[in-house]
């Protein structure tokens, strides 16, 4: 019987773990945490989003970082493996907007719970509270490793799993980077993927937990567009963050670390051309004919969001609207069309969603997820240089990486 170390009981390591013992293996799953999948129970806001209903070509699409690499292992279990794994195993999963997949109780602890519970099945043995030092390495072959205890611990494969380097706090400190290059493997280096960012304005302070939905933010980097999202976005005291700003940040942490000059334009009213939207101010301004700009506005705008549009239209709140010149009013249009904010950075790695960067992924098979440079010893998850955007696109990477890395880890010799 082969003997197995999985190293990282995150969402990779967990299904690593038993699809290894589903194939005949003897399973040890090393986790440094107190308890196993800690960053699962935060994903989709505690309710954990394993995948995603799109065709595999779109799954694929959307794992911007090196998603080719993974067509292998998602193509050999895909997103309706992965719901059929879970139904099998009694957990019930909903389908909500844009295709997302949840457990139907909403709780995240279920999903967890469900692995768990194959694992004990399957025999796994789980170790919690164990660090690993090193990965340790014979005539070019993975054969165990060793505790930062100085316990050693063979095996006849290794699969790291050990996740990125954003929230060090369920465990995902990028030890596994460090284990992958002290046995010769490149790192790419590490950067935020979906992480909320930091502008420059002051008045965003004022509008700290607004949300807006139905907007388009375009992001452009000195000057030129690299990135544009529909959706929603959100206030913070710090800048913005929300589902479109995550999914434009790894274009903008790219922008920002070649010293480009970074903007977003956010599109308040991007269902109406310009010709329609001008219409509307009109209207709401003969409604209104009478009161000050400041009062007349609550149709068009939130409130947390009117004076700083006047100001950026440089428009006196305290005009009434009858005394409002077309080109005033052509002002306040643009401004609803062009809200523009300077990003200054992204609020730190320890916080990013998920981490793009990691081991290289050309020196990874991208069919048994195994090194090419150490026998014996596999990747899974986020370890691995790949990052997608929200919407359970990394969960199903971690799902479909682990699989591979767990059942090769048995099949090869």
């Amino acid at each position: 019987m082969k003997k197995i170390i999985v190293i990282g009981a995150g969402a990779a390591g967990l299904m690593a773990a038993v699809k290894a013992a589903e194939n005949g293996a003897d399973v040890i799953l090393l986790e440094k945490m107190k308890r196993v999948g800690k960053k699962m129970l935060i994903t989709g806001k505690g309710r954990c989003n394993i995948t995603n209903t799109a065709s595999v070509p779109e799954l694929i699409k959307n794992m911007i970082g090196n998603g080719s690499f993974l067509n292998s292992a998602i193509r050999a279990f895909d997103n309706e493996d992965v719901v059929t794994f879970f139904n099998e195993l009694g957990l019930v999963t909903k389908v909500e907007r844009g295709g997302r997949v949840f457990p139907e109780s909403d709780k995240a602890a279920d999903v967890v719970g469900t692995m768990l519970r194959q694992l004990h099945r399957l025999g796994v043995k789980i170790e919690t509270e164990m660090a690993v030092k090193r990965i340790l390495v014979e005539d070019g072959r993975a054969v165990g490793i060793e505790s930062m205890s100085g316990a050693l611990y063979k095996s006849d494969a290794v699969i790291l799993a050990a996740g990125g380097a954003s929230y060090p706090g369920t465990g995902s400190s990028g030890d596994g980077y460090t284990m992958a290059e002290a046995i010769g493997h490149s790192i790419v280096p590490l950067r935020p993927s979906l992480i909320p960012l930091e502008t420059e304005e002051e008045w965003v302070k004022g509008t700290q937990g607004l949300s807006l939905r139905n907007v388009r933010v375009t992001a452009l980097a000195d000057g030129k567009k690299i990135g544009e999202e529909f959706g929603e976005m959100l206030f913070s005291h710090f800048g913005v963050t929300g589902p479109i700003i995550l999914s434009l940040s790894r274009v903008v942490a790219d922008a920002l670390n070649q010293g480009q000059f970074v903007e977003l334009v956010i599109n308040l009213k991007p269902a109406l051309t310009p010709e329609t939207l001008d219409k509307r101010i009109q209207r709401d301004f003969e409604k209104f004919i009478r009161k000050q700009l400041k009062n007349s506005l609550h149709d068009l705008l939130p409130s947390k969001l009117i004076q700083p549009v006047m100001d950026l239209s440089y428009l006196d709140g305290e005009k009434e609207i009858h005394q409002i010149t077309k080109e005033e009013r052509l002002r306040l249009l643009d401004t609803l069309q062009h809200l523009t904010l300077t990003v200054t950075k992204t609020r730190p790695l320890a916080e990013a969603i998920v981490t793009a960067g990691g081991v290289e992924t050309k020196q990874i098979s991208p069919k048994t997820m195994e090194s090419k440079l150490v026998k014996g010893l596999y990747f899974a998850g986020e370890v691995i240089d790949i990052d997608g955007y929200t919407g359970g696109f990394n969960l199903q990477a971690a799902f479909s990486t682990g699989a591979a890395a767990g059942q090769y880890a048995v099949w090869n010799d």
